[in-house]
């Protein structure tokens, strides 16, 4: 009987023994065979690894490394003996490398890879980062082929290694094929074939030098290198690519961040990809959709697929990809280009769930679907660490050996933090800590991929956390109007990718907030265009009737008066009086508050004395149903003074404010807004009835409380400026006042932008002062390019472009130009006679100022 261990074919791994009874004993070392006992017919032995085989009735045989000892008899010994294997001849490639893609574009990151020299010096380990599909895997692949099949490229090659390094055991394999195929390692023990690898790679004395190259593709986690770290060898690079940006992983070498593709870029490879298949595509088109997939190489590449497998023309793929009721899945090709592993929807789910196994485990998934639902471009770390969101991470938190399903366990706004590191740190999102807010941002099919994951129960929950997240980091006094900015842009991407969730069990109080921030901002354009599109929304899910419908109406009607409408904002308000008086009845504080605004609008559309009459008229009311001291109250008083200086008694606005000042002080405080603001009118109205000094001393009082409540930047704060620096020009320091506006013009440009009303009003004062000041020629052409802006940004008919059109026609006169001045009068009084009525008091005033340069251009009569 024949007994064979691990024989010719190999197919098994050897067991170290086998025993048969009743034997002697039998002992091999190394790679040696002892037989003892009888043995027939055949014995095979294979010395890859030590053996021993006892046989019945035998005496005692022992054999050394090598060797084969007997004892006892044997018809037939077959040894087959696997010698190590010698080493490949140089040059040598270990590993496939990756094929180019079809279409393959040079970028900048190969230029840079390419520049071994730092400072003169060479640099040895070289790292390709960034976030799944951006094509880190193929600018590897071309560095290393350019290396290894043209001298002249980094000197030539000698042996190339390319592992894949996305497991430690992928990383041993690969060393351990390199360390049996060129030092002679044992196929038998991978670790030690890799160490024997590792240690072949160290610099020798005596050793003719190697040039190598290894490349480490897709590193996971760098404890996966722990012990199996490349030795540095001036002969020898390493180049990583991975998706991690640990400083530990960092720390390796030059690190090289791998983007998205540039639009040019973009468009270039979408252009090339389907001409190779004889496609041509409307540049447009394809710039359009390059920039619907984010810029994303791996996108690109799957789209053109898609496009060149289906047939499929781009406006149709557009159209699959703006179809929410489809994944990301439903628009990728049924055979992946280029060798690519994985669909577009799957690149980045094995870096999320790593993510969800950092500290503080279980964290990242939850907040990434936030992050999914907001702006990609910019998310302020506020938001994300709110309470909303901190309560929703505790709710939704990811089962893990850590934390199991129903842990009530708290999650701390630096457990948050902590979970923005662990995203940023696998490149699933950029969250710059360096920013002012502290900005994350995430690509738009990491979202899109992401919202895909979760069930219509889990998307609208997440969607009224992320708007009850946005409201809780909006500041009541939005003194940072940058922070205003991204808060709005935010609550717009929630609103377009929710769906009904905001609507649901009734309108998110966030899509008001937006529409109010965009006015205060000085964006009233916005701001009306914000609240007609809610109406129309509220109209029809709500109906018309709905208090949250009918509030729309009234922001709707405010703020077309304040982007220039006056007369159409006060019939809207008319309007929305008779229904409010049908539905709510006359003393509900909403039907108050709409007669409050008609009121101001009647007397902004001209009719101050009819303003000021139905604004008594209310105060009478509010007094009744509301009580003295309610701020709708003192807000009515307010109105009331307001409306008597313009109807023209400026001494009696001036001792109502006075009067309202102290009761809101009483009531409100020293600080707060409305009393700030009480105080603003206060000095305005002093100085319309004479008291210019006093007016300049009230508002330079003020602007020190208003500096310190709300800030240098906010917009009322900027305003306290103006009017400031009016009153000192008005008290008789005009070059004073123009200096004082000159200053003010930079920060508004700064804090407001170049087309917001307050930048624009500053620039009209500014012009003036300098005219005042003794520069005509130099105020008239201020206006002139003031007027140009103005009838861009609000149109002919508004009421600051007419304005503008006054003044311009005013200083062309004082620069000399009589006649030029009384032509432009006569042309303003045509369209102010139009738009405002001929009562309007700007009409009016048209039309003495024109009689005026009548006569000074020689028409007396």
């Amino acid at each position: 009987m024949a007994r064979k261990w691990w024989g010719k074919d190999r197919g098994e791994t050897p067991e170290p023994s086998v025993t048969v009874t009743d034997t002697g004993n039998a002992e091999a070392a190394g790679r040696g065979t002892a037989v003892t006992g009888y043995r027939g017919p055949a014995l095979e032995a294979d010395h890859a690894s030590p053996a021993q085989v006892s046989v019945d009735k035998t005496g005692h045989a022992s054999a050394t490394d090598g060797g084969i000892a007997n004892s006892g008899y044997i018809d037939e010994l077959n040894v087959y003996q696997r010698l190590p294997q010698e080493p490949a001849a140089w040059p040598h490639q270990v590993g496939v490398v990756p094929p180019p893609a079809r279409s393959y574009l040079h970028r900048a990151e190969t230029v840079r890879l390419r520049a071994m020299a730092d400072g003169g010096t060479m640099v040895l380990t070289q790292l390709l980062t960034g976030m799944g599909g951006v094509g880190k895997t193929q600018l590897a692949a071309d560095y290393a082929l350019t290396a290894w099949n043209d001298e002249s490229a980094g000197g030539g090659l000698d042996v190339l290694v390319w592992v894949t390094a996305s497991t430690r055991s992928a990383i041993v394999a690969g060393y351990a094929q390199a360390g049996v195929e060129l030092c002679r390692g044992n196929p038998d023990d991978p670790e030690q074939a890799a160490r024997t690898f590792l240690a072949w790679l160290a610099p020798k004395t005596t050793a003719k030098p190697c040039r190598w190259l290894v490349v480490l593709d897709d590193l996971a986690d760098s404890n996966d290198l722990q012990g199996l770290q490349l030795p540095e060898n001036p002969h020898g690079r390493t180049l990583i690519t991975t998706r991690r940006r640990d400083s530990a992983v960092c720390g390796m070498g030059r690190n090289i961040e791998v983007g998205l593709f540039a639009e040019a870029e973009a468009l270039a490879y979408l252009t090339n990809s389907l001409a190779d298949h004889g496609r041509e595509e409307s540049a447009g088109e394809l710039a359009d959709l390059a920039g619907e997939l984010g810029y994303l190489p791996l996108a690109l590449a799957q789209a053109a697929a898609y496009l060149i497998d289906t047939g499929e023309s781009v406006a149709g793929y557009r159209e699959l990809l703006a179809d929410r009721t489809l994944t990301l899945a439903d628009a990728a090709p049924d055979s992946l280009p280029d060798g690519q592993a994985l669909p577009l929807a799957a690149a980045w789910s094995l870096s999320i769930d790593r993510a969800d196994t950092l500290r503080p485990a279980g964290l990242a998934r939850p907040l990434l679907a936030l992050t999914a639902l907001l702006d990609p471009n910019g998310i302020p770390q506020d938001v994300l660490t709110s309470a909303p969101a901190l309560t929703h991470l505790a709710a939704n938190r990811t089962p893990t050996s850590e934390k199991q399903p129903g842990d009530p366990a708290p999650v701390s706004a630096r457990d948050a933090r902590q979970a923005l590191s662990a995203l940023h740190r696998l490149s699933l999102i950029d969250h710059d800590r360096d920013a002012p807010h502290k900005t994350v941002r995430v690509h738009q099919l990491i979202q899109r991929t992401t919202r895909d994951t979760l069930t219509p129960d889990q998307h609208d929950a997440a969607a009224r956390t992320a708007a009850d997240a946005l409201l809780a980091a909006w500041p009541a006094i939005e003194r940072d109007t940058t922070l205003a900015q991204t808060l709005r842009t935010n609550t717009t991407a929630l609103a377009t990718c929710s769906g009904a969730a905001l609507w649901q069990p009734n309108p998110h109080t966030v899509l008001f907030r937006t529409g109010t921030s965009l006015g205060n901002a000085g964006q009233v354009t916005a701001a009306r265009d914000h609240f007609h599109t809610l109406h129309t929304d509220l109209v029809r899910v709500l109906g018309p009737d709905h208090p949250d419908t009918l509030g729309t109406r009234h922001n709707l009607a405010s703020w077309r008066g304040e982007a220039g409408d006056a007369a159409g904002a006060a019939t809207a308000f008319a309007e929305l009086l008779t229904d409010r008086l049908r539905v709510l009845g006359p003393d509900h504080p909403d039907t108050l508050t709409t007669r409050h605004n008609l009121a101001s609008w009647r007397g902004e559309a001209g009719d101050a004395a009819g303003a000021a009459t139905a604004t008594a008229e209310l105060l009478t009311d509010r007094l009744r149903v509301l009580g003295p001291d309610h701020p709708d109250t003192l807000a009515t008083r307010h109105n009331l003074a307001y409306w008597r200086g313009e109807a023209g008694d400026a001494v009696g606005a001036a001792t109502a404010f006075a009067e309202l000042l102290t009761d809101r002080l009483r009531v409100l405080g020293p600080d707060h807004p409305h009393t700030l603001t009480t105080r603003h009118n206060l000095a305005s109205w002093r100085g319309e009835a004479g008291d210019a000094v006093g007016a300049a001393t009230a508002f330079a009082e003020l602007l020190t409380d208003r500096l310190c409540v709300l800030g240098p930047d906010h917009p009322q704060t900027l305003t306290t400026r103006h009017n400031l620096a009016y009153w000192r020009g008005e008290a008789g320091d005009a070059a004073g006042a123009a200096t004082a506006f000159a200053e003010l013009l930079t920060d508004c440009l700064r804090v407001l932008g170049p087309d917001h009303p307050g930048t624009l009003a500053t620039r009209n004062n500014l012009a003036s002062w300098r005219g005042k000041a003794g520069d005509a020629a130099g105020a008239a052409t201020a206006f002139a390019e003031l007027l140009t802006d103005r009838l861009r940004v609000l149109g002919p008919d508004h009421p600051d472009t007419l304005a503008t059109r006054s003044n311009l026609a005013y200083w062309r006169g004082k620069a000399g130009d009589a006649a030029g001045a009384a032509t432009a009068f006569a042309e303003l009084l045509t369209d102010r006679l139009r738009v405002l009525g001929p009562d309007h008091p700007d009409t009016l005033a048209t039309r003495s100022i024109l009689a005026s340069w009548r006569g000074e251009a020689g028409e007396s009569a």
